[in-house]
């Protein structure tokens, strides 16, 4: 977990050069610069759209493939779920 320092434009900087480097999720870049998803979302939509327009393009295709996808992810995350829960039930038996 790393602590941004620095004014909330340098933020919005760091945060998309790291969801574009890293290909991350707004909730996977809250939690690595412990600041909520709200906070990345704004930063990225919003305040860095005046600071640097050509970052926020490149971080919001990002963010716009993640939105496509994230019915896949939370699909496998169930799945995963389900398959964990077997798994302990039949240590059990």
């Amino acid at each position: 977990m790393e602590i941004i320092k620095g004014s909330k434009d340098e933020r919005a900087k760091i945060l998309a050069k790291y969801i574009i480097k890293n290909k991350s999720t707004v909730r996977e870049t809250a939690k690595k610069f412990n600041v909520s998803k709200t906070t990345v979302h704004n930063d990225i939509t919003e305040r860095l759209e005046k600071v640097s327009p050509s970052l926020a393009f490149k971080a919001k295709q990002i963010l716009e493939i993640n939105k496509e996808q994230r019915h896949m992810r939370g699909g496998l995350a169930t799945k995963l779920k389900y398959q964990k829960m077997e798994l302990k039930e039949s240590e059990v038996e």
